[in-house]
């Protein structure tokens, strides 16, 4: 019988990578890992569309949300959580434990915070530092319009905080277009992994708030030491050097299918999902289910619109 894992997280790994995990273990302080993480931190700035740099840490996705609002939000300052499900609670929850004061904007579980409720949000707490969101709340299904979220929070001194841990390499995430300042994902999702890697990528609005920072309640998870590390494509501390090994097989398979074709097959692969459990007389929970909308909508042979982009455009 053939093993399969159906779960948001952990997902199947590909045989590829497996194998890969099978080999020896190397040695990480050497030219020759330097190299490689040079190459995956390349291929994550692909996935992630982003040019920011990407700091690599070990640990589970919920580590790299720390490390983003510990590094980036005083203790005693002011975010904006917004809840639509179990993991936008852990925003708050990691903000409790910090110290930093968390103002919910929550909705029921299956429904979606609206851009016009963070609008609303942003009206009343302007001394807030950091809107805090997921890209899609595992817990419901539910898919917010980021986006939106960034371009009212670009308009503002805040910070854009994403949790893309089970969205990121299989919905549609335009860290850079989409203003997000600090966007996290994890190993184990749609980036074919195995759990033990989280990513941050930290944009220069979001290095300007981690600087002015300068003792922030954490020791590994410091993302100055990681950006002073990453220019020379080095650790601060051993890494999950296997696991980085691995996620190059990963990424180059990504690479080669191309993203946006990846995002419109998990988008078309949802859909048909979701029209089965309505022809199954079964409702489905989510009011916006965490599929990119529009690219369900999207069909072979489309072109690049307002809605829609050509398969064939750039994959570089």
């Amino acid at each position: 019988m053939k093993f399969r894992l159906l779960t948001p997280g952990p997902t199947p790994v590909p045989e590829e990578t497996l194998l890969e995990l099978a080999k020896p273990v190397p040695y990480h302080r050497t030219a020759d890992f330097r190299k490689l993480l040079e190459e995956v931190h390349e291929d994550l700035q692909y996935v992630y569309r982003t040019k920011n740099p990407i700091i690599p840490l070990t640990s589970s996705g919920t580590g790299g949300l720390e490390a983003a609002l510990v590094n980036a939000v005083a203790p005693g300052a002011k975010v904006l959580c917004l809840i639509s499900g179990r993991f936008g609670e852990r925003w708050k929850s990691i903000s409790k434990a910090f110290g930093i004061e968390a103002v919910s904007v929550a909705v029921p579980y299956g429904q979606v915070v609206t851009p016009e409720m963070l609008e609303r949000a942003l009206k009343d707490h302007p001394d807030a530092v950091a809107v805090c969101s997921t890209l899609s709340e595992t817990s419901t299904g539910v898919g917010h319009d980021i986006a939106a979220f960034g371009r009212l929070v670009a308009a503002t001194p805040m910070l854009l905080l994403v949790d893309a841990i089970s969205g990121l390499g299989a919905m549609e995430c335009q860290t850079d277009e989409w203003k997000i300042d600090l966007c996290v994902s994890g190993s184990q999702k749609a980036l074919r992994l195995p759990p033990g890697l989280a990513f941050v990528s930290v944009s220069d609005k979001a290095w300007a708030a981690i600087d002015k920072n300068p003792t922030p309640r954490t020791f590994y998870f410091d993302l100055k030491k990681g950006r002073t590390n990453l220019k020379t494509f080095d650790t601060p501390y051993t890494p999950a050097h296997t696991l980085i090994r691995a996620l190059r097989v990963s990424l180059k398979q990504i690479r080669a299918e191309g993203i946006e074709n990846v995002w419109r097959k998990q988008a078309t692969n949802a859909a048909a999902a979701r029209a089965g459990f309505k022809a199954l007389g079964l409702e489905i929970f989510p009011v916006r289910p965490n599929e990119a909308s529009r690219w369900a909508r999207c069909r072979t042979g489309w072109t690049a619109t307002s809605s829609c982009r050509s398969s064939k455009s750039s994959t570089a």
